[in-house]
Protein backbone atom coordinates (compact mmCIF):
# COMPACT_ATOMS: atom_id res chain seq x y z
CA UNK A 1 0.00 0.00 0.00
CA UNK A 2 2.75 2.45 0.95
CA UNK A 3 4.54 1.29 -2.32
CA UNK A 4 1.35 2.59 -4.32
CA UNK A 5 0.60 5.56 -2.17
CA UNK A 6 4.30 6.46 -2.71
CA UNK A 7 4.31 5.50 -6.38
CA UNK A 8 0.95 7.93 -7.17
CA UNK A 9 2.85 10.87 -5.44
CA UNK A 10 5.86 10.84 -7.71
CA UNK A 11 3.35 10.89 -10.76
CA UNK A 12 1.71 13.24 -9.33
CA UNK A 13 5.09 15.68 -9.07
CA UNK A 14 6.29 14.50 -12.11
CA UNK A 15 2.39 15.27 -14.66
CA UNK A 16 3.19 19.22 -12.19
CA UNK A 17 6.78 19.60 -13.14
CA UNK A 18 5.95 18.34 -16.24
CA UNK A 19 2.86 20.65 -17.15
CA UNK A 20 5.05 23.53 -15.99
CA UNK A 21 8.00 22.68 -18.12
CA UNK A 22 5.73 22.54 -21.21
CA UNK A 23 4.29 26.13 -20.56
CA UNK A 24 2.47 27.53 -22.27
CA UNK A 25 0.78 24.95 -24.07
CA UNK A 26 -1.54 26.66 -25.63
CA UNK A 27 -2.13 30.92 -27.19
CA UNK A 28 -2.15 32.89 -23.53
CA UNK A 29 -4.42 36.15 -23.42
CA UNK A 30 -3.44 39.12 -21.39
CA UNK A 31 -6.54 41.23 -20.08
CA UNK A 32 -6.09 44.84 -20.71
CA UNK A 33 -9.66 46.06 -18.56
CA UNK A 34 -9.26 49.61 -20.34
CA UNK A 35 -9.58 50.89 -23.90
CA UNK A 36 -6.75 50.10 -26.15
CA UNK A 37 -4.11 52.79 -26.34
CA UNK A 38 -3.28 53.31 -23.02
CA UNK A 39 0.02 53.06 -21.14
CA UNK A 40 -2.10 49.83 -19.96
CA UNK A 41 -2.62 48.71 -22.99
CA UNK A 42 1.13 49.43 -24.34
CA UNK A 43 2.68 47.94 -21.61
CA UNK A 44 0.71 44.85 -22.20
CA UNK A 45 1.09 44.33 -26.31
CA UNK A 46 4.45 44.70 -24.87
CA UNK A 47 5.05 42.04 -22.70
CA UNK A 48 2.84 39.68 -25.19
CA UNK A 49 5.20 40.52 -28.36
CA UNK A 50 8.28 39.32 -26.19
CA UNK A 51 7.13 36.27 -24.73
CA UNK A 52 5.22 35.39 -27.64
CA UNK A 53 9.13 35.06 -29.29
CA UNK A 54 10.36 33.36 -26.49
CA UNK A 55 7.89 31.01 -25.31
CA UNK A 56 6.32 29.60 -28.51
CA UNK A 57 2.65 30.23 -28.21
CA UNK A 58 0.85 33.45 -29.18
CA UNK A 59 0.27 35.74 -25.75
CA UNK A 60 -3.44 38.20 -27.35
CA UNK A 61 -4.35 41.25 -26.12
CA UNK A 62 -7.88 41.61 -24.79
CA UNK A 63 -9.12 44.94 -23.97
CA UNK A 64 -12.49 44.18 -21.81
CA UNK A 65 -13.04 47.87 -20.65
CA UNK A 66 -15.66 49.19 -17.97
CA UNK A 67 -16.80 49.71 -14.84
CA UNK A 68 -13.21 51.63 -13.75
CA UNK A 69 -11.26 48.69 -14.90
CA UNK A 70 -13.63 46.20 -12.70
CA UNK A 71 -14.98 44.16 -15.40
CA UNK A 72 -11.70 43.21 -16.87
CA UNK A 73 -10.25 42.13 -13.63
CA UNK A 74 -12.92 39.98 -12.59
CA UNK A 75 -12.70 38.09 -15.83
CA UNK A 76 -9.11 36.86 -15.08
CA UNK A 77 -9.93 36.70 -11.44
CA UNK A 78 -12.93 33.66 -12.13
CA UNK A 79 -10.56 32.13 -14.92
CA UNK A 80 -8.70 28.80 -14.37
CA UNK A 81 -5.51 29.29 -12.64
CA UNK A 82 -3.38 27.64 -15.36
CA UNK A 83 -1.23 30.54 -17.09
CA UNK A 84 -3.35 31.22 -19.99
CA UNK A 85 -5.47 34.22 -18.97
CA UNK A 86 -3.36 37.07 -17.45
CA UNK A 87 -4.31 40.59 -16.16
CA UNK A 88 -2.32 43.81 -16.75
CA UNK A 89 -3.49 45.67 -13.48
CA UNK A 90 -2.82 48.92 -12.27
CA UNK A 91 -3.47 50.89 -9.33
CA UNK A 92 -7.20 50.78 -9.38
CA UNK A 93 -8.18 47.72 -10.60
CA UNK A 94 -5.61 45.89 -7.73
CA UNK A 95 -5.90 48.45 -4.93
CA UNK A 96 -8.24 51.18 -5.26
CA UNK A 97 -11.07 50.32 -6.52
CA UNK A 98 -11.96 47.80 -3.73
CA UNK A 99 -12.57 50.94 -1.60
CA UNK A 100 -14.31 53.10 -4.22
CA UNK A 101 -17.23 50.87 -5.23
CA UNK A 102 -19.45 49.19 -2.18
CA UNK A 103 -19.80 45.93 -4.23
CA UNK A 104 -16.87 44.38 -5.97
CA UNK A 105 -17.34 41.66 -7.97
CA UNK A 106 -13.89 39.85 -7.08
CA UNK A 107 -12.12 40.49 -3.96
CA UNK A 108 -8.77 42.68 -4.51
CA UNK A 109 -6.20 40.82 -2.40
CA UNK A 110 -7.23 37.04 -2.62
CA UNK A 111 -8.30 36.47 -5.95
CA UNK A 112 -4.94 37.02 -7.96
CA UNK A 113 -1.52 35.79 -7.76
CA UNK A 114 0.93 38.52 -8.59
CA UNK A 115 3.89 38.22 -11.23
CA UNK A 116 5.78 41.31 -11.39
CA UNK A 117 5.31 44.81 -10.82
CA UNK A 118 5.98 46.06 -14.53
CA UNK A 119 6.24 49.88 -14.78
CA UNK A 120 5.33 53.16 -12.79
CA UNK A 121 3.91 56.02 -14.35
CA UNK A 122 5.13 59.55 -13.31
CA UNK A 123 2.53 62.00 -12.00
CA UNK A 124 4.50 65.96 -12.19
CA UNK A 125 1.83 68.36 -10.74
CA UNK A 126 1.86 71.56 -12.90
CA UNK A 127 0.19 75.16 -13.21
CA UNK A 128 -1.13 77.32 -15.34
CA UNK A 129 1.63 80.35 -15.24
CA UNK A 130 -0.98 82.74 -14.20
CA UNK A 131 -0.99 81.10 -10.83
CA UNK A 132 1.92 83.06 -8.31
CA UNK A 133 3.82 80.30 -7.63
CA UNK A 134 7.13 78.88 -9.15
CA UNK A 135 7.94 75.89 -7.01
CA UNK A 136 5.80 73.52 -4.07
CA UNK A 137 6.85 75.48 -1.24
CA UNK A 138 5.48 79.03 -2.98
CA UNK A 139 2.12 77.03 -4.09
CA UNK A 140 1.49 76.03 -0.81
CA UNK A 141 2.13 79.03 0.70
CA UNK A 142 -0.45 80.31 -1.75
CA UNK A 143 -2.98 77.47 -1.30
CA UNK A 144 -3.19 78.37 2.81
CA UNK A 145 -3.34 82.20 2.31
CA UNK A 146 -6.14 81.32 -0.11
CA UNK A 147 -8.08 78.32 1.39
CA UNK A 148 -10.00 77.03 -1.56
CA UNK A 149 -8.81 78.98 -4.52
CA UNK A 150 -6.62 76.79 -5.94
CA UNK A 151 -8.28 74.00 -8.40
CA UNK A 152 -6.82 70.88 -9.85
CA UNK A 153 -8.28 68.83 -13.02
CA UNK A 154 -8.59 65.11 -13.21
CA UNK A 155 -9.61 62.36 -15.36
CA UNK A 156 -12.85 61.73 -12.80
CA UNK A 157 -13.49 60.66 -9.26
CA UNK A 158 -10.99 58.12 -8.13
CA UNK A 159 -8.71 58.55 -11.03
CA UNK A 160 -4.81 58.58 -10.14
CA UNK A 161 -4.99 62.63 -10.00
CA UNK A 162 -7.75 62.53 -8.23
CA UNK A 163 -6.10 60.96 -5.66
CA UNK A 164 -3.04 62.64 -5.92
CA UNK A 165 -5.46 65.74 -5.09
CA UNK A 166 -6.62 64.10 -1.76
CA UNK A 167 -3.41 62.77 0.10
CA UNK A 168 -2.10 66.57 -0.91
CA UNK A 169 -4.72 68.03 1.11
CA UNK A 170 -4.37 65.64 3.59
CA UNK A 171 -0.48 65.50 4.09
CA UNK A 172 -0.05 68.86 3.31
CA UNK A 173 -3.13 70.35 5.17
CA UNK A 174 -4.25 72.94 2.32
CA UNK A 175 -7.65 73.42 0.85
CA UNK A 176 -7.92 72.55 -2.70
CA UNK A 177 -10.83 72.44 -5.08
CA UNK A 178 -11.31 69.10 -7.11
CA UNK A 179 -12.62 69.15 -11.12
CA UNK A 180 -13.18 66.21 -12.56
CA UNK A 181 -13.49 65.79 -15.68
CA UNK A 182 -14.23 62.58 -18.38
CA UNK A 183 -10.36 61.99 -19.20
CA UNK A 184 -6.89 63.48 -18.57
CA UNK A 185 -6.93 65.41 -21.84
CA UNK A 186 -9.65 67.29 -21.51
CA UNK A 187 -8.57 68.56 -17.83
CA UNK A 188 -4.85 69.71 -19.12
CA UNK A 189 -6.85 71.77 -21.98
CA UNK A 190 -8.50 73.27 -19.52
CA UNK A 191 -5.53 74.09 -17.11
CA UNK A 192 -3.26 75.47 -20.12
CA UNK A 193 -6.71 77.74 -21.11
CA UNK A 194 -6.58 78.66 -17.33
CA UNK A 195 -9.99 77.41 -16.36
CA UNK A 196 -8.93 75.00 -14.05
CA UNK A 197 -5.20 76.12 -11.76
CA UNK A 198 -3.43 72.54 -11.61
CA UNK A 199 -3.22 69.00 -12.22
CA UNK A 200 -1.27 66.22 -11.71
CA UNK A 201 0.19 63.83 -14.88
CA UNK A 202 3.30 64.12 -17.04
CA UNK A 203 2.64 61.60 -20.44
CA UNK A 204 -0.30 64.86 -21.41
CA UNK A 205 1.03 67.94 -20.11
CA UNK A 206 4.66 67.58 -21.39
CA UNK A 207 4.43 69.15 -24.48
CA UNK A 208 2.89 71.75 -22.82
CA UNK A 209 5.82 72.17 -20.49
CA UNK A 210 8.27 71.94 -23.16
CA UNK A 211 6.14 74.74 -24.95
CA UNK A 212 5.83 77.12 -21.67
CA UNK A 213 2.12 76.76 -21.33
CA UNK A 214 2.37 74.80 -17.98
CA UNK A 215 4.78 75.66 -15.06
CA UNK A 216 6.38 72.15 -13.24
CA UNK A 217 5.90 72.60 -9.73
CA UNK A 218 7.52 68.94 -8.71
CA UNK A 219 7.28 65.26 -9.04
CA UNK A 220 4.34 63.25 -7.26
CA UNK A 221 6.66 59.94 -7.18
CA UNK A 222 9.37 58.76 -4.71
CA UNK A 223 12.06 59.70 -7.25
CA UNK A 224 12.66 62.53 -9.81
CA UNK A 225 11.63 62.40 -13.18
CA UNK A 226 14.28 61.14 -15.80
CA UNK A 227 12.38 63.56 -18.44
CA UNK A 228 12.78 66.36 -16.08
CA UNK A 229 15.83 65.62 -13.67
CA UNK A 230 15.96 69.10 -12.41
CA UNK A 231 11.92 68.93 -11.33
CA UNK A 232 12.19 68.24 -7.45
CA UNK A 233 9.66 65.83 -5.87
CA UNK A 234 7.11 66.74 -3.85
CA UNK A 235 8.72 64.57 -1.02
CA UNK A 236 11.30 67.07 -1.23
CA UNK A 237 9.78 70.41 -1.85
CA UNK A 238 8.14 70.60 2.03
CA UNK A 239 5.75 67.30 2.38
CA UNK A 240 7.93 64.92 3.40
CA UNK A 241 6.69 60.82 2.79
CA UNK A 242 4.53 61.93 0.30
CA UNK A 243 4.49 59.48 -2.27
CA UNK A 244 2.14 58.62 -5.55
CA UNK A 245 2.34 56.81 -8.86
CA UNK A 246 0.04 55.43 -11.48
CA UNK A 247 1.16 51.76 -11.20
CA UNK A 248 1.09 48.84 -13.83
CA UNK A 249 1.75 44.88 -12.83
CA UNK A 250 1.44 41.34 -14.49
CA UNK A 251 -1.21 39.19 -12.25
CA UNK A 252 -2.71 35.76 -12.64
CA UNK A 253 -5.83 33.97 -10.94
CA UNK A 254 -5.01 32.63 -7.34
CA UNK A 255 -3.52 29.22 -7.53
CA UNK A 256 -1.47 29.54 -10.15
CA UNK A 257 0.97 27.07 -10.08
CA UNK A 258 4.71 28.78 -9.03
CA UNK A 259 6.53 27.58 -11.55
CA UNK A 260 4.80 29.08 -14.10
CA UNK A 261 4.61 32.71 -11.82
CA UNK A 262 8.05 32.58 -11.76
CA UNK A 263 8.54 31.71 -15.89
CA UNK A 264 6.61 34.88 -16.35
CA UNK A 265 8.24 37.13 -14.07
CA UNK A 266 11.43 36.06 -15.67
CA UNK A 267 9.61 37.08 -19.37
CA UNK A 268 8.63 40.29 -18.08
CA UNK A 269 12.21 41.30 -16.58
CA UNK A 270 13.90 40.31 -19.49
CA UNK A 271 11.36 42.43 -21.95
CA UNK A 272 12.07 45.31 -19.49
CA UNK A 273 15.64 45.80 -20.79
CA UNK A 274 14.56 45.76 -24.25
CA UNK A 275 16.10 49.58 -25.22
CA UNK A 276 12.85 49.89 -28.01
CA UNK A 277 10.24 49.99 -24.89
CA UNK A 278 12.85 51.67 -22.67
CA UNK A 279 12.73 54.38 -25.26
CA UNK A 280 9.18 54.19 -25.67
CA UNK A 281 8.12 53.96 -21.81
CA UNK A 282 10.54 57.02 -21.05
CA UNK A 283 9.03 59.38 -23.97
CA UNK A 284 5.82 58.38 -21.86
CA UNK A 285 6.83 59.46 -18.75
CA UNK A 286 6.87 56.09 -17.19
CA UNK A 287 9.66 54.20 -15.43
CA UNK A 288 10.11 50.39 -15.66
CA UNK A 289 9.99 48.32 -12.83
CA UNK A 290 10.20 44.37 -12.66
CA UNK A 291 9.77 42.79 -9.14
CA UNK A 292 9.62 39.60 -7.41
CA UNK A 293 6.50 38.04 -6.80
CA UNK A 294 6.73 38.57 -3.41
CA UNK A 295 7.89 41.86 -3.92
CA UNK A 296 4.94 42.68 -5.84
CA UNK A 297 2.64 40.73 -3.19
CA UNK A 298 3.61 43.28 -0.56
CA UNK A 299 3.49 46.80 -2.45
CA UNK A 300 -0.26 45.89 -3.25
CA UNK A 301 -0.88 45.52 0.36
CA UNK A 302 0.78 48.76 1.17
CA UNK A 303 -1.31 50.31 -1.58
CA UNK A 304 -4.29 49.01 -0.62
CA UNK A 305 -3.91 49.94 2.86
CA UNK A 306 -2.45 53.73 1.43
CA UNK A 307 -5.17 54.49 -0.46
CA UNK A 308 -8.36 53.07 1.59
CA UNK A 309 -7.59 55.39 4.35
CA UNK A 310 -7.28 58.34 1.82
CA UNK A 311 -10.62 57.22 0.11
CA UNK A 312 -12.39 57.28 3.07
CA UNK A 313 -10.89 60.49 4.32
CA UNK A 314 -12.30 62.21 1.81
CA UNK A 315 -15.47 60.21 1.16
CA UNK A 316 -15.09 59.15 -2.22
CA UNK A 317 -17.36 56.42 -3.57
CA UNK A 318 -18.16 55.65 -7.49
CA UNK A 319 -21.95 54.39 -6.75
Amino acid sequence: MKKTITALLLAACGLTAHGASDYPSAPVRIVVPFQAGGLTDILARAIAQHASLRLGQPFVVENKPGASGNIGADTVAKSKPDGLTLLMGSIGTNAVNAHLFSRMPYDTLKDFTPISLVASGTLMLVTNPAVPATDMRSLLAYARANPGKLTYASGGAGASQHLAGELLKTMANVDIVHVPYKGVVQGVTDVVAGQVNMTFDLATVEPHIRAGKLRPIAVANARRSSAFPEVPTIAESGVPGYEVSAWYGLFAPAGTPPAIVQRLQAEVVSALKDPALLQRLSALGAEPAGSTPEELSRFVRSEYDKWGKVVRQAGIRLD
